[in-house]
């Protein structure tokens, strides 16, 4: 890999990565360009696509790739979406079949063009898939669709085994870097998450001018509205025009948060400079509620 951060400073030695290989990573790549899927391993320049592809997993985004919002940190074309794609789901449903996967991630942009941000074609992604992949297990990345519990509900219903909402960073920081989600309101969002007594995940990113302390706090108010899961790793600037790169976390702070995180009753919690919320995500379907 390229040892510079698109448009950014030089990459420390830990946050290099190796560069992709293997017939499993040309499968996945072959599969997700020759069906025209979405994954936020290209659209978000995952640092981990190499790895997880070379698995033969991917993050898979639906409701095209075009967000109606504008986040600092986001590497996602930010413009008025495409109408959506009546036969994504079914798309999706055959390409996950035919990389014959047992955990799938499906993310999504954030659609608040949609009268219900998207989630009644959350609730027919979810169904569609698991109806053609028996057996498999699901997380879910979703949107905030505005704080509306009803739009939460068609989500929960539908039955993912994961619900995962970002808070993306600390509380002090959230104004500045996300265009329309707050931190009240994705806190909000997942106290819901959790009352409906599925398992709930959250992560943020870090060396965007947040102090060690701040990470704490944010880690405590998710650990008490009831989170089970939560993701730390390192921000990266897709560009010049995105917020910079603050402080690359040196590698031996994300040991500790992992341990608090811990000592505070999380369930699992990921923590290291490539941690992205999807990582492991196969490993975090087997909390019980």
């Amino acid at each position: 890999m390229d040892s510079t951060v698109k448009g950014s400073r030089r990459l420390p030695e830990w946050m290099r990565v190796p560069l992709p290989d293997g017939i499993k990573y040309a499968k996945v790549k072959a599969l997700t360009e020759g069906r025209n899927l979405n994954t936020i391993c290209i659209s978000g320049n995952c640092p981990n696509k190499a790895e997880c592809w070379s698995k033969g997993t991917a993050t898979f985004m639906i409701l095209g790739e075009k967000c109606t919002r504008n986040c600092g940190f986001c590497q996602v074309i930010t413009m008025k979406p495409d109408k959506v794609d009546p036969g994504e789901a079914q798309t999706l449903a055959l390409a996950i079949f035919e990389m014959q996967l047992k955990h799938a991630v499906i993310t999504s942009v954030c659609r608040d063009d949609i009268p219900d941000g998207g989630a009644s074609v959350w609730a027919n992604t979810i169904s569609v898939v698991k109806e053609k992949n028996p057996g498999l297990t699901m997380e879910v990345l979703i949107p905030d669709f505005m704080g509306k519990n009803s739009d939460l509900d068609k989500v929960i219903k539908a039955k993912p085994e994961v619900i995962s909402h970002n808070l993306e960073t600390v509380h002090r920081l959230t104004s500045g870097l996300r265009s329309v989600a707050s931190y009240e309101k994705s806190m909000e969002v997942l106290r819901y998450l959790v009352s409906a007594e599925v398992i709930t995940k959250t992560g943020i990113m870090v060396g965007l001018g947040e102090s060690e302390e701040e990470v704490k706090e944010t880690m405590r108010d998710a650990r008490e509205a009831g989170v089970n899961i939560f993701t730390i790793g390192q921000y990266l600037q897709p560009s010049p025009k995105h917020h910079p790169i603050i402080e690359f976390v040196k590698p031996s702070v994300f040991p500790e948060y992992r341990k608090y995180g811990k000592e505070i009753g999380f369930d699992y919690i990921e923590s290291s400079p490539l941690v992205r919320s999807s990582y492991n995500a196969e490993k975090h379907i087997n909390i019980q509620k």
